[in-house]
């Protein structure tokens, strides 16, 4: 079993614990931090960035992976070294950056005052503006991450990015929603992102308008959802119903 397999997975099983866990939760950062301050990350990301120069031509390939560390002065081997998963592990790499990179600007960009869909809309724009200038490379990633070898690391990697925003406006949830939360928003990120691909525009205001819209549609569902909550509250107990209705109400005894 490959290294980087089990480093994705294990990355991918603390993220997936709530937050109130707090010996996943520390794990969880220790892995991430270790991931930071890996001696091998700024070859890893020579590479990726020499592989951005080859990849919107020969896509997420072997070929692009060997011709990026031509280009670097890392010795011979070192595709094999730094991402022994080959290009699907360049992926992955790739859209971590993004997700770290998009962590440091939401931090800096200061949200507290703001209601919680405006902070998760401008957290999901501010991670889709990860992918200006490589649009073609989203494009090239989306098509590699179809075939059958990269099952379940596309929907892995929105889920990460979407861990990342909850995490950053400071969801403490650890129930349900923990999991409901993420998925949704998972959902939100993968169509926005179709919907900036297809937005040849500067300002991307088309993608903007249709994430405001998802995020709008995401709002008004869990609105209706609280609503049907607290109408369930008044509804009678069906236990309760069906032993009245085979015993009869119980008359009080007065002594």
């Amino acid at each position: 079993m490959s290294k980087v397999f089990l480093t994705g997975l294990n990355a991918r099983f603390y993220a997936a614990r709530p937050k109130g866990d707090k010996a996943a939760e520390d794990d969880y950062s220790n892995t991430m931090e270790s991931q930071t301050h890996n001696p091998s990350d700024a070859a890893r990301a020579q590479i990726l960035d020499a592989a951005m120069a080859h990849i919107p031509f020969d896509g997420w390939t072997q070929k692009s992976l060997t011709a990026a560390v031509a280009m670097t002065d890392l010795p011979a081997g070192s595709a094999e070294l730094y991402f022994p998963g080959g290009p699907l592990e360049l992926i992955s790499y790739w859209s971590e950056q993004g997700d770290q990179s998009a962590l440091a600007t939401i931090n800096a960009r200061g949200l507290s005052n703001m209601r919680i869909r405006d902070k998760i809309t401008e957290c999901v724009w501010i991670r889709l503006s990860e992918m200006a200038g490589q649009e073609q490379a989203a494009r090239r990633a989306m098509s590699r991450l179809t075939l059958p070898d990269a099952l379940g690391q596309g929907p892995g990697q929105l889920w990460q990015s979407a861990d990342m925003i909850w995490r950053a406006i400071g969801d403490t949830s650890t129930d349900g929603n923990y999991y409901s939360k993420r998925a949704i928003l998972s959902g939100v990120i993968g169509s926005s992102i179709l919907a900036w691909l297809s937005d040849d525009t500067d300002d991307k205001a088309k993608a903007r308008a249709f994430l405001e819209s998802r995020i709008e549609n995401v709002m008004q569902f869990e609105k209706a959802k609280f609503s049907l909550r607290k109408q369930r509250e008044k509804w009678p107990d069906p236990a309760r119903l069906a032993g009245r209705l085979r015993y009869g109400r119980r008359r009080r005894r007065y002594r």
